[in-house]
């Protein structure tokens, strides 16, 4: 049975540029702040490729022994285990390295020569060179400006990747991604984009974070299971944003005037 297309509703021309990219055996950098739809991208181009997605959701204690692999005890023997990055490298799948300035510097070591002419893995513990199949892609995503600023991509490691740029999209957009991933009634979606578009331009409330598309199908969902439209937002919107009880409760009187 066929695995069933998951939705994405292109904003510009990212789905050529990701094609020529793939075809090129250029790697692709994903811009852009949280929930702005660069995952469910990957994944829907990675379907319409037909190809595997491999995607590591990278943090502070990522290492590059957590891509590569390691030696492992089975039994009375010592064997080595290929990590994630090595499985894509020899299968010639897409390895999506989600959030990848949040991990450990060794890791942008050991993609570097997966990034230029040589497309290949060095793998230190088998003192071997991997060559890359030849459908292997490297994906990666990071959040410019993040509100911990020392993690960013050094211009060095951005220039071996196309990169795009994602951003929230418009509202006629955010209000069909609602309703075709809901099933939400079109008269509630205009609300919560119209919520989530208002917020955005709250600047003066000091959010490291603001309102995802994410977050807005995620308060859709709940409302079309039958939560009331107001607690719904509350908790799936307001509540994930801040700590701040006056911020939370300046966010809840605006959402509650406008739901």
């Amino acid at each position: 049975m066929s695995k069933k297309t998951p939705y994405y509703h292109e904003v510009g021309k990212e789905v050529e540029v990701f094609e020529q990219s793939y075809k090129n055996k250029i790697p692709f950098l994903l811009k852009g702040p949280t929930g702005t739809g660069k995952s469910r991208f990957i994944e829907y181009m990675a379907h319409q490729l037909d190809t595997k997605l491999i995607t590591i959701a990278c943090h502070e204690e990522t290492s590059s022994t957590d891509l590569i692999g390691r030696y492992i005890i089975k039994g009375a023997q010592t064997i080595w285990l290929d990590g994630p990055l090595t499985a894509a490298v020899k299968e010639g799948a897409i390895i999506y390295l989600d959030e990848i300035a949040e991990a450990r510097p060794d890791v942008i070591v050991a993609i570097h020569s997966l990034t230029d002419h040589r497309r290949e893995l060095y793998i230190d513990k088998l003192g071997e060179n991997i060559k890359a199949h030849k459908n292997f892609m490297l994906v990666a995503s990071f959040n410019p400006g993040y509100q911990r600023g020392f993690k960013e991509l050094k211009p060095s490691t951005r220039q071996r990747f196309v990169a795009m740029a994602f951003d929230y999209p418009t509202e006629k957009i955010e209000i069909d991604i609602l309703i075709n991933e809901t099933d939400i009634d079109a008269s509630i979606a205009k609300k919560l984009v119209h919520i989530g578009g208002k917020i955005r331009n709250l600047t003066e409330l000091g959010l490291t974070e603001t309102v995802s598309t994410r977050l807005l199908v995620d308060a859709a969902k709940l409302i079309h299971s039958g939560l009331p439209k107001r607690l719904a937002v509350h908790v799936a919107v307001v509540e994930p944003l801040t700590d701040d009880l006056e911020v939370t409760n300046a966010l809840r009187d605006l959402c509650d005037l406008m739901i």
